[in-house]
C-alpha cells in the first residue's frame, strides 16, 4: 500500500484527501514509511520530525472532517529546501556554522505552502550555502542518485530531486541560480521549472533587484508543477521584481499543439563542449519536435557575454550573503565558496557596468529570438550524473572548466538572459541515467512552456514514469 500511495501525483493524492478515500494521516505516514525505507542511502531528506509531521496530519484530518479545507494541498507532505525557513525546523544551509540552528518563521515560501495545507515532514538536502550543482556538505554528507547511488544527485536542490524521484515527496520546492533546479531534474528524471524572477517572490535579505535567484518547483509531471506553482506564485510588497498576476492561471493549462509552433535548436548553447550521449539525447529532441509537427531551425546564438553576467552577479550575491561568514569561520567555509567571495572583491566599477550593460542586451536579444520564435529548445546539463566523490567535473570532452560551476554553463547561460526555462525528461543513457532537455521561453511566459510540455510529457511518457530501482538502473 506505501508504494501505491507514494507512486500517486500530488494532484491524486490531494483529491483522495479532500474525497476522504485516503486520510492525511495515511498520506503522510506511507511518505514517512518510504523515507525510513530509501532515505539512509539516498540522504534527500534531512531534519525530519516524523511524529511532529503524523500529529499534524491528523490534525489536518480533524479539519477535514468539520468541513474545513485549507487549499489545494490539505494534507500532503513536504519538505522545503534547507535554504528556506519553515518555522520550527533547522534551517542549516548545509553550514556547519548554521547546524542545528532553528527558524522561528516561515519564509514566504513556505508560509505559501502552510495556507496551502501542507504537512512539513523535514528539510531537503542541498551543498553548503547552495553553492554548486553537485549536493553535498559536511552536516549530512551527500546526496545520491536514486538511479545509481554512486552518482551525483546534482544540485543545489539535489535532496528534493532525489526525494521526488523516489516518492519520499509527491513533489518540491528548489532555488535556481545557475541551474539548481534544472541539473538535478535532468539527473532525476523530473520536471524541473526556472521561473522567470517574481513570478514566485522572495524577502530573503540581499539584493532584491537581481534577476538571478529563483525560487522554483520539482515535479514528476506537468500537471503537478502547475498546481505547485498556483500556490507559491504571486506577488509579495517586500519583493519589487514580484509580478502581480493571478496564480490561479496555471490551474487551467491546455495542451499547446506543436503543430505549426516555430522552435529554435541550439545543440550546444554557444558552442559548450557536451558528453556525446546528452549531445545526441538533444538532437533526438529536437527530431522529435520535428516530428510532432514544428518547425525546427538551428540557430547561432550569440553568448559571448552570458558568462560575464552571470559569473559577476553570483559572485557579488555570494559577497553580500555569505562574505562575513567567511570571513569569520573560514575554517567552516568551503574553499569554493570562499573563492566566490574572493572573485568579488576583485570586481572594480569598470567591469560591474560592463556586466550590467551586457545583461541588458542579453535580455533584449533573447526577447527578439523568443518574438521570432516559440520556444528555445537546448540541453540542460552538459554531463551525465557524475561520481559522488567528484566535488565538480573538471573537464568535459577534454575542456578544462575554469571554475566550480563552469560545467553547468548550459543553464548559467539561460540565468543570463532572465528567461524562464523548463527542463523535461527526454531519455536515459545507454549506462541507465536520466537525460533531460531544457526548453526556454520569454519572459514571464511559464504559462506557454508550461503548456508545450503537456504535449511533450505525453510524447515521452513511459520516460517519465519510469522509477529507479535503488542503486541500479531503471
Amino acid at each position: 500500500m506505501t508504494d501505491q500511495i507514494t507512486a500517486l501525483s500530488a494532484r491524486a493524492l490531494a483529491e483522495a484527501i479532500r474525497t476522504r478515500r485516503l486520510s492525511s494521516e495515511e498520506v503522510v505516514a506511507a511518505h514517512l514509511a518510504r523515507i525510513d525505507e530509501l532515505n539512509p542511502s539516498i540522504t534527500a531528506i534531512v531534519s525530519s520530525q516524523p511524529d511532529v509531521a503524523l500529529e499534524t496530519a491528523r490534525e489536518r484530518d480533524r479539519e477535514l472532517a468539520r468541513g474545513l479545507i485549507r487549499g489545494p494541498m490539505h494534507g500532503l507532505p513536504i519538505a522545503v529546501k534547507d535554504l528556506m525557513d519553515v518555522a520550527g525546523l533547522p534551517t542549516s544551509h548545509g553550514s556547519r556554522i548554521y547546524a542545528g540552528r532553528v527558524a522561528a518563521d516561515d519564509s514566504v515560501i513556505a508560509a505559501r505552502l502552510r495556507e496551502a495545507g501542507v504537512v512539513f515532514v523535514g528539510k531537503t538536502n542541498t551543498p553548503e550555502f547552495g553553492a554548486g550543482s553537485h549536493t553535498f556538505n559536511e552536516v549530512f554528507g551527500p546526496t545520491r542518485n536514486p538511479y545509481d547511488t554512486t552518482r551525483s544527485a546534482g544540485g543545489s536542490s539535489g535532496g528534493a530531486a532525489a526525494a521526488v524521484t523516489t516518492g519520499m515527496l509527491p513533489f518540491a520546492d528548489g532555488s535556481d541560480l545557475g541551474g539548481s533546479i534544472r541539473n538535478p531534474a535532468s539527473f532525476g528524471n523530473l520536471v524541473g521549472l526556472r521561473p522567470t524572477a517574481g513570478r514566485v517572490a522572495s524577502a530573503r535579505p540581499g539584493n532584491a533587484w537581481d534577476p538571478g535567484s529563483v525560487l522554483g518547483a520539482l515535479t514528476r509531471d506537468v500537471a503537478d508543477t502547475a498546481l505547485f506553482l498556483s500556490v507559491i506564485a504571486g506577488p509579495e510588497r517586500r519583493a519589487p521584481l514580484s509580478i502581480d498576476e493571478d496564480p490561479q492561471l496555471f490551474l487551467s493549462l491546455a495542451p499547446r499543439s506543436f503543430r505549426g509552433a516555430r522552435i529554435a535548436y541550439s545543440p550546444d548553447l554557444g558552442g559548450l563542449p557536451l558528453d556525446p550521449e546528452v549531445r545526441e539525447a538533444t538532437a533526438a529532441a529536437a527530431r522529435l519536435a520535428s516530428d510532432l509537427g514544428a518547425e525546427v531551425v538551428e540557430v547561432d546564438l550569440d553568448l559571448t557575454e552570458a558568462d560575464l553576467v552571470f559569473e559577476t552577479f553570483r559572485s557579488l550575491e555570494f559577497l553580500d550573503a555569505h562574505g562575513e561568514d567567511a570571513a569569520l569561520h573560514p575554517e567552516l567555509v568551503k574553499q569554493t565558496v570562499r573563492d566566490d567571495v574572493s572573485w568579488a572583491d576583485a570586481i572594480d566599477a569598470r567591469l560591474l557596468n560592463r556586466a550590467a550593460g551586457a545583461r541588458t542586451r542579453l535580455f533584449r536579444r533573447f526577447q527578439s529570438l523568443l518574438a521570432e520564435y516559440d520556444m528555445l529548445l537546448a540541453p540542460t546539463t552538459q554531463v551525465l550524473p557524475f561520481p559522488i566523490e567528484w566535488e565538480y567535473p573538471t573537464e568535459i570532452e577534454g575542456v578544462a572548466m575554469e571554475r566550480y560551476y563552469t560545467w553547468q554553463r548550459s543553464c548559467s547561460r539561460i540565468t543570463a538572459t532572465a528567461m524562464p526555462a523548463l527542463s523535461m525528461p527526454m531519455t536515459f543513457s545507454r549506462g541507465g541515467l536520466p537525460i533531460g532537455v531544457q526548453f526556454v521561453g520569454p519572459y514571464r511566459g511559464e504559462r506557454l512552456l508550461l503548456e508545450f510540455a503537456l504535449t511533450w510529457e505525453s510524447a515521452v511518457g513511459d520516460v517519465m514514469a519510469r522509477r529507479p530501482d535503488l542503486g541500479g538502473t531503471p
